[in-house]
């Protein structure tokens, strides 16, 4: 019975190399969300933006970022 070795199991744990693969999926889902709430920002007419204390200047430099950003 003593000679049994000693096997552990490893964890899944996060390796380096799938970290980065892990920050560009949350990147790409970012960017996907900001651009999915600009599109929605674009489509509020002045009534809903000055409701939301939102000006008209605002949202055209909103809408005017690039999707990274």
């Amino acid at each position: 019975m003593n000679h049994l070795l000693d096997v552990s199991v490893s964890t899944p744990q996060s390796t380096p190399r799938f970290l980065w693969f892990r920050r560009l999926l949350r990147g790409l889902a970012s960017s996907l969300e900001r651009v999915r709430t600009r599109r929605l920002l674009g489509q509020l007419n002045d009534r809903e933006l000055s409701d939301l204390n939102i000006s008209p200047t605002d949202r055209l430099n909103e809408l005017d970022k690039p999707f990274w950003r």
